[in-house]
């Protein structure tokens, strides 16, 4: 029965099929397999229900099997070295990716142990301890190695929370923290390596120039003495790391393989290193070495310049003079003028290394911090100085090299600890990364800090303190200080330290190149986009050039204590942002968190990161700001300029948390009048193409959004959303490409309906979400409303500004909206004009001056005329108005117009503000925007239009103390609004509406009559104003061309004209006089805007 089935619906889905018009074969999502290879697949896996399924969906069985075999190889050295093998083979035949094979301990313990010890241990250590003591260097030791536990942690949580491909930290934090801070960190990081890949290679070069091959300098230092030995020394470190450096560039250049099988040989190196550290350890507790330092009263000597550590000795002949005495005298005779220093003081001799048993390490408990050319002073032996004494033979005392203090100690010691991400840096080597890199990583940690912990107290434990504070071992015979302790020789140390730092510096050397071809062919950041390309094999040959340049400048640096707090600088901020991922990633909890690493908490990584930017500022916080301001600019860089990056990143799950945290607030309540700002929901068509028909709609938006907030731009659809579903797409994607164009941040919106009516109604009601809605709706004016097939836009047009009424939303009419000017437009001179005929809550005040914010219109000065009364004083309004914008920081020209023939018509479209403007100096703000009176007087606050009389009556109510102009939300329902209708005036009595309404709206006489038919009009119609049979029509008719013509004469050069937009009438048999009026007003200007308040204020004068 099931096989008959699946024949019956795979007969129907062929081409001759009536079904849904859309034969299989020519379908986009299938593939270019026919009927009968479709029949065979699904024939027998009872599979037929889910036929249309599988055809754009896998199924589970595929699914499964393509994630167990995922391969994540990185672009790293194993593909290099294959491909290098390979590339005399037959390119045709692909040789298959090898499954990873590295465990624990290859894969992740081991090179963690190896990148983590390195030079500062063989060659700052014993100076650390000698200078911070035993206490101080045990804190900083433990401040340190705390930190990168606290974010190996971290790093194992964002790790095991999915596959890891290669890439290492830069791909966790990128990926957790978005391109902008993965970007930034990431190019931090790769400085701090190409720094490390420095400080190595200068370290090999001290080793190799103090104590391998002294007389190899080619800056000579014999004889010099201060600052230029010092300055000798650190040519020679500058001409021998370039050599060094081209030599390790070559080298990675030419074949990474051999890096790769060396990395071993040099593991193996500073395993026995250390190894030989604690054999000379134990040894020292049996049998103490014999390293004598020898010191003038409790001054160490240099033992260069001497054999004998006497002043004279004793021979057949008698007494005889040393060398030592020849350094400090001026003849070998006992009679001879020798240093008073010299002579006051005996000569002896101390062992360096007196044993783990002596008890020295009370000496050494503390610290003894020296400025630079310190002596280095034995503690507890007799000396004999005179009060005037100055240091003379400085060159033969051990002196301190450097200022030291404990933050420097700090900076120089961090980099011992860096190196955990070695093993995360694999991710594409490892066999099961999510098990290996959380226990290879935690226990190369665990094991570095036993080390570097231990070795704190047993070198202040077995080593003299004079011997520790000896930098470069110049008190015994220059050798290394480690190496005094080693066994058997301290050449072990010498030449296994040499060897480990030249692999570290090739491994830096080897690594930053490719993280900076990650990071440059992820495209984050577009000017380093040419360093992601290299040789054939992928090599990254423009990233290994940049590489060596950057870190030729730590060469030139030629300083081990000067480049160390640098790169610290940049490892702690790369720990700092892994913490912190990790942290918010948890405190989010975003469902895709779910690390299989259990042994974390938010907590931890606060910890963590607190304790990286701590550390950056006790190490240096001039490098700290530094490095921060390079990793801000690379962020804002990437910001602005940088290519657009979904990787579900935590900073989003921080914005949505935000938002909706922001939106909760939001409602709380209404915003304060001070708060009130435009939140456009802007309305445009679009033509069958999708694109926009009003593009300067949005260049008008663009200009408005001085006072930034909501916008919304939004278009309606006729039809059905299954069928218009591509359409919609098409239309969003031409508003999304025109508000990039205009530069207008915000939204956009398409809605589907049956009817555009009901389309645009649902876009009102549903745009915004929460209290984060829309205020003002802008829309522009239907710009062909006369002709005969286009009768439904203006239908359309006047329903919204009823709905838009009733809503309480402001609203906007832009007429000739093709004459405004575009954001690259200027106006050098000009005026905005305002025609402020009713008070709208001060929408006609604010439009003005956001616009002038903007570039276009700052030039433009404001001008504000209102019409006078019969009965009202002119100069006094012109005073009281010129106060208002006084108090309401408004820049205005002022003017009052008198239209003593109007003042009846007036009254029939606007309620003037004179009421609003004789009572200025008594405004109250109050959250009703309401207007009190001082003085009550009797104001006329309703119009009664009575149609049986030729003229116009009006009623007066009783005096009210307080006079209502703007309805806010609590406000009984306008009287303009289909819910509650006038009464007809022709049925006896005022019109009484429900309170006193500033935007009054008049009622068509109700007499049965017929509105004129839309169609019978003619051009010459609006001029005939008596052929209307309607006398109040005529009335309003008489008022606008009046109003219009004094427009006309005051804004005819303005730039733009803002103007009150009166309601439409109740009755919608006179909708087409209503579009009539509003021609007649606005006729002869070129730029108007119609504004209708949204019943309330939105303006105070208060601060």
């Amino acid at each position: 029965m099931l096989n008959n089935l699946t024949d019956t619906e795979e007969g129907d889905g062929g081409p001759n099929s009536q079904g849904d018009g859309n034969p299989k074969e020519s379908s986009p999502f299938l593939n270019s397999s026919d009927a009968t290879e479709k029949s065979q697949q699904y024939d027998g896996k009872h599979m037929a229900l889910f036929e249309e399924e599988m055809e754009t969906s896998p199924m589970v069985s595929t699914m499964i099997s393509s994630l167990a075999n995922y391969s994540s190889l990185p672009q790293g050295s194993k593909e290099h070295e294959e491909e290098a093998d390979n590339e005399e083979e037959d390119k045709k035949k692909k040789k298959p990716v090898k499954a990873p094979q590295l465990g624990t301990l290859m894969g992740v313990y081991l090179p963690c142990i190896q990148n983590i010890f390195g030079v500062i241990l063989f060659l700052r250590m014993t100076w650390m301890v000698g200078i911070g003591g035993v206490i101080g260097s045990f804190i900083i030791v433990f401040m340190c190695c705390s930190t990168t536990m606290l974010t190996a942690i971290s790093m194992s949580a964002i790790a095991t929370n999915g596959v890891v491909p290669a890439g290492g930290s830069y791909y966790m934090i990128s990926r957790s923290l978005g391109p902008e801070f993965g970007g930034a960190v990431g190019i931090c990081f790769y400085l701090g390596t190409t720094f490390a890949g420095a400080m190595y290679i200068l370290g090999s070069i001290e080793l190799l120039l103090v104590y391998i091959l002294p007389q190899a300098a080619i800056f000579k230092m014999e004889g010099l003495e201060g600052a230029e030995a010092e300055a000798a020394m650190l040519n020679n470190m500058r001409v021998y790391g370039t050599i060094v450096l081209s030599f390790m560039a070559t080298v990675v250049f030419v074949g990474v393989k051999y890096v790769n099988k060396l990395a071993l040989l040099f593991l193996a190196c500073v395993i026995l290193s250390i190894l030989a550290v604690y054999a000379g350890v134990i040894k020292t507790a049996i049998e103490p070495p014999d390293f004598p330092v020898c010191l003038l009263g409790n001054r160490p000597l240099i033992s260069k310049g001497f054999d004998v550590c006497a002043k004279t000795l004793e021979s057949g002949n008698g007494t005889v003079t040393t060398k030592l005495w020849n350094v400090f005298c001026d003849s070998p005779f006992l009679n001879a003028t020798c240093d008073e220093y010299f002579v006051n003081n005996n000569v002896s001799f101390i062992q360096g290394i007196p044993g783990v048993m002596s008890g020295i390490l009370k000496e050494n408990l503390f610290g003894n911090y020296l400025e630079k050319g310190d002596l280095v002073a034995k503690k507890g032996i007799a000396t004999v100085e005179g009060p005037d004494d100055t240091l003379t033979n400085s060159n033969r005392y051990v002196l301190a090299d450097i200022t030291s203090f404990f933050t420097l100690l700090v900076g120089i010691y961090f980099p011992s600890v860096t190196g955990i991400m070695a093993g995360s840096n694999r991710s594409g080597d490892l066999r099961d990364a999510q098990k290996s890199i959380p226990i290879g990583t935690i226990m190369a940690i665990t094991t570095t800090s036993i080390v570097y912990m231990s070795a704190v107290v047993l070198f202040g434990a077995c080593i003299e303190g004079v011997v520790l504070r000896d930098k470069f071992g110049e008190g015994v015979n220059g050798n290394l200080v480690i190496g005094t302790l080693a066994w058997p020789s301290p050449w072990v140390i010498v030449i296994g330290s040499f060897f480990s730092t030249c692999g570290a510096g090739l491994q830096s050397l080897t690594g930053a190149p490719r993280l900076m071809q990650a990071i440059s062919r992820d495209g984050v950041v577009p000017i380093l986009r040419v360093f992601g390309h290299g040789k054939a094999n992928g090599e990254p040959t423009w990233a290994l050039l940049l590489t060596a340049g950057i870190c030729e400048i730590g060469i030139l640096i030629a300083s081990l204590d000067a480049v160390a707090p640098i790169l610290s600088m940049f490892f702690l901020m790369c720990y700092m942002f892994v913490n912190l991922a990790c942290a918010l990633q948890t405190l989010l909890r975003t469902p895709n968190w779910r690390p299989r690493f259990k042994f974390y908490h938010w907590a931890l990584s606060f910890l963590g990161m607190s304790l990286c930017l701590s550390l950056m500022f006790i190490c240096s916080w001039f490098y700290a700001i530094v490095a921060m301001v390079i990793a801000g600019s690379i962020y804002k860089y990437i910001e602005f300029r940088g290519a657009e990056k979904e990787w579900g990143d935590g900073i989003r799950g921080i914005s949505l948390s935000a938002a909706r945290y922001a939106l909760m607030r939001l409602e709380e309540g209404p915003p304060h009048t001070k708060n009130w700002r435009p939140q456009l929901l802007v309305l445009v068509s679009t033509d069958v193409e999708q694109n926009v028909e009003q593009p300067r709609l949005l260049s008008l938006t663009n200009q408005l959004k001085a006072g930034k907030g909501l916008t919304i731009v939004g278009t309606a659809l006729a039809g059905t959303y299954l069928e218009n579903h591509p359409q919609a797409q098409r239309a969003e994607q031409s508003l999304r490409k025109l508000m990039e164009t205009e530069k207008v941040k915000g939204f956009c919106q398409v809605t589907i309906s049956s009817n555009m009516r009901d389309a645009t109604s649902h876009l009102l009601q549903a745009s915004g979400l929460g209290g984060l809605m829309h205020n003002t709706v802008l829309v522009s004016w239907p710009r062909n409303w006369k002709q005969a097939d286009d009768l439904q836009t203006w239908r359309d047009f006047i329903e919204l500004v009823r709905e838009t009424t009733a809503a309480h939303l402001a609203l906007l009419v832009p007429k000739n909206i093709a004459a405004f000017p575009s954001n690259g437009e200027r106006f050098s001179e000009g005026h905005i004009d305002v025609w402020w005929i009713v008070h709208d809550g001060g929408m006609l005040m604010l439009l003005p001056f956001l616009l002038r914010q903007h570039k276009v219109w700052r030039k433009c000065k404001m001008r504000i005329f209102t019409v006078a009364q019969m009965d009202d004083n002119s100069i006094q309004m012109k005073k009281d108005l010129s106060t208002f914008l006084y108090h309401l920081r408004i820049d205005a020209e002022v003017e009052v117009v008198e239209m003593v023939s109007l003042q009846v018509c007036l009254r029939l479209i606007f309620i003037q503000p004179f009421v609003f403007l004789s009572q200025i100096q008594s405004i109250t703000d109050s959250s009703r925007g309401s207007i009190r009176r001082k003085n009550p007087a009797v104001v006329t606050t309703q119009l009664i239009v009575t149609e049986e009389q030729p003229g116009v009556s009006s009623k007066v109510e009783k005096p009210e103390e307080e006079v209502q102009l703007i309805h806010d939300s609590t406000s009984p329902t306008s009287p303009a609004t289909p819910a509650t209708p006038l009464t007809p005036a022709s049925e006896g009595g005022a019109q009484t509406p429900g309170s006193a309404q500033v935007q009054m709206t008049w009622t068509e006489k109700a007499d049965g009559e017929p509105a004129k038919p839309p169609g019978a009009s003619t051009p010459e119609g609006i001029k005939d104003i008596f052929n209307m049979k309607n006398q109040s029509n005529v009335r309003r008719m008489h008022t606008a061309l009046r109003l219009n013509g004094v427009i006309v004469k005051k804004s005819s050069e303005a730039k733009l004209v803002l103007l009150n937009m009166p309601g439409p009438p109740n009755n919608r048999s006179g909708d087409e006089n209503y579009m009539e009026f509003l021609e007649v007003l606005t006729e002869g200007l070129n730029r108007v805007l119609l504004v209708r308040g949204g019943g309330r204020e939105v303006i105070t004068i208060y601060s």
